[in-house]
């Protein structure tokens, strides 16, 4: 016995496409005419996009260590495109137990850095401007991408750095890693290592969280007055 093919007319099917289309630019439109923001949440949004101009200039993140030899601790900060503090004397432990030379040309990403912040910057300047609560989520989802990159690459970075060790180094423990920690404290051999953001670094935690609770406020109590 024969199957029976139902034929489906064409403009069935064209009416539930344009049915489809039509709900997906009712929801777009929608979205986009979300209401203006109140004024204050648009001021603490351009306050912490401009903010972030002191990742510019001013530490992101560091790494201290403690050792009975140095009482007074060793700092390495990391800025936005180079690194300061006790490179040198760091450097020179490290040859000794085979760790590659910390210098500014081992981090590719410093070339792109002031770039991606100025980016950051403006975006959260634009999202004050527009006003509308979609373009803060958009600026605070990049935020967050851009955390979530920085931390991975710090941490890829500290694992090859910390595991990639020379086999002629002069001291040698079997089975011994020295990968710095990505936050928070590490005990390596006799040092103790804290890992936490500098100035520049808190202060971008600072720009997500405000960003955050304004997002919160306009989204569970949106202003009542219509979009312009």
């Amino acid at each position: 016995m024969g199957t029976i093919a139902i034929p489906v007319r064409p403009e069935k099917i064209e009416g539930a496409a344009g049915r489809r289309s039509n709900s997906l630019f009712s929801t777009l439109k929608r979205i986009l005419k979300q209401p203006i923001m109140r004024p204050s949440s648009r001021i603490f949004v351009a306050i912490a996009a401009l903010a972030m101009g002191i990742l510019l200039w001013q530490p992101i993140w560091r790494i201290d260590l403690w050792a009975p030899q140095y009482p007074e601790g060793l700092t390495l900060q990391i800025f936005h495109d180079h690194f300061t503090g006790n490179v040198e004397q760091i450097n020179g432990l490290n040859h000794y137990i085979g760790m590659a030379v910390i210098h500014d040309d081992m981090f590719p990403e410093f070339e792109i850095m002031r770039y991606a912040i100025g980016l950051l910057i403006l975006w959260g300047l634009g999202a004050a401007i527009i006003g509308r609560r979609w373009a803060l989520g958009t600026w605070l989802i990049t935020l967050f991408a851009f955390v979530l990159w920085a931390m991975w690459d710090m941490y890829s970075w500290g694992y090859k750095y910390g595991h990639e060790l020379d086999p002629h180094a002069a001291i040698k423990v079997e089975g011994m890693a020295y990968q710095p920690p990505l936050f928070g404290h590490k005990t390596l051999l006799n040092f103790e290592a804290w890992s936490f953001p500098d100035i520049g670094g808190y202060v971008l935690f600072g720009a997500i969280l405000i960003a955050g609770l304004v997002f919160l406020r306009e989204w569970l109590k949106p202003r009542t007055s219509p979009a312009k």
